[in-house]
C-alpha cells in the first residue's frame, strides 16, 4: 500500500497509536513518512493496511517484536558528532568551569534520545580535553545515554563506527586521537567509552530510577512531542536537576508556553537553561 492509498481513518488510528506508545505525534501531512519508514517492514510481514499493523500490535501477548520494530522504524536516528556546535563549547567554557570552581567533584549528564551514541560519546570527549586543559582538577564525569530504541542503543554500546558516519561532525585530529580502527570500522577509545552507560528508556515513563543529573541534553526531542506532552516531560526533566543544573534543547526549540522552571543564561557562544533556585 502506498502513502496515497492510506484512508483518513487509518492513519488517524496510526497516529493515536504512535502517541500511545511513544509520544510522538504525526502531523496531518505526513503519510510520506508512514510509508517511507514502514513500507518494507509491511512488505515482509504480509501486511496490507495500517488498520491490519495496529490490529496486530494490539492482538499481541507478552513479547511484542512487531511494535518494537515499528516503534524503531518510526523513531528518528540521525544523528551528528559534536551536532550544533555550542552546547560542546558552552559545557567546558561555562558548565564545567563553574563546577571546577565551585569544587564539585561529580558531574553527572544525561543524554536523552541519544541514539547511536554519537552525543553521549561527544560530551565524554569535551569531558576528557577539560580535564587535560585543568590537570589536577579533581572532576569525575558520568554519562548516561537513553533511548526507546533497544537495537541502536545495542549498536551505541558497541562504538564501533564506518569512516563515512565518524565524518560528520568528526574532527580528523579527534578521530586520531579518540578512536582505533578495526578494520573498516572505527571504535571509540576505551578511556572515553568508560564515562558512558546506556539504559532503554521511554521519555512518557516515570524517570525516578535514572536518579539525579548536573547537566540534561534533550535535543531535537521535545518537536515530536504534544504541547501537553513537552509540558510534562520538561517538569519531569525539571525535578532531575540538581540545584542550578543545567538544560540543553535544540537550537530551534524554546521552553516558552511549556515551562517556567528555568532561566535562560546567555553565553558568547549560544544559549543554555539553567534550573531556577
Amino acid at each position: 500500500m502506498t502513502a496515497s492509498q492510506y484512508n483518513q481513518e487509518e492513519y488517524q488510528l496510526f497516529q493515536a497509536f504512535l502517541e500511545n506508545a511513544c509520544g510522538i505525534v504525526l502531523g496531518e501531512n505526513k503519510h510520506y513518512l508512514v510509508n517511507s519508514r514502514l513500507s518494507k517492514l509491511m512488505r515482509e510481514q504480509d501486511i496490507p493496511s495500517l488498520t491490519e499493523l495496529v490490529a496486530r500490535i494490539d492482538s499481541a501477548v507478552g513479547m511484542n517484536p512487531l511494535k518494537n520494530q515499528v516503534i524503531e522504524a518510526m523513531t528518528t536516528n540521525e544523528t551528528l558528532w559534536f551536532r550544533d556546535g555550542y552546547p560542546f563549547e558552552i559545557l567546558p567554557e561555562t558548565i564545567f568551569t563553574e563546577y571546577k570552581n565551585q569544587k564539585k567533584t561529580q558531574i553527572k549528564i544525561l543524554s536523552a534520545a541519544c541514539s547511536s551514541g554519537q552525543e553521549p560519546y561527544s560530551i565524554s570527549i569535551i569531558a576528557d580535553e577539560f580535564m587535560k586543559k585543568n590537570f589536577g582538577a579533581n572532576m569525575q564525569f558520568q554519562i548516561v545515554g537513553i533511548d526507546i530504541d533497544q537495537p541502536i542503543l545495542n549498536s551505541a554500546r558497541e562504538a564501533k563506527y564506518e569512516s563515512m558516519a565518524l565524518a560528520r561532525g568528526l574532527s580528523e585530529e579527534r578521530k586520531q586521537r579518540y578512536f582505533t580502527q578495526q578494520g573498516n570500522y572505527w571504535q571509540v577509545n576505551t578511556d572515553i567509552r568508560s564515562r558512558v552507560t546506556f539504559r532503554e528508556h521511554n521519555l512518557m515513563q516515570s524517570y525516578a530510577s535514572l536518579g539525579k543529573f548536573d547537566v540534561i541534553f534533550c535535543r531535537n526531542v521535545l518537536i515530536y512531542f504534544s504541547a501537553e506532552l513537552k509540558k510534562d516531560i520538561l517538569s519531569r526533566l525539571a525535578s532531575m536537576l540538581n540545584p542550578g543544573g543545567y538544560l540543553f534543547l535544540g537550537s530551534s526549540e524554546s521552553i516558552v508556553q511549556y515551562s517556567d522552571s528555568f532561566n535562560m543564561i546567555r553565553t558568547p557562544k549560544g544559549a543554555v537553561y539553567q534550573l531556577k533556585p
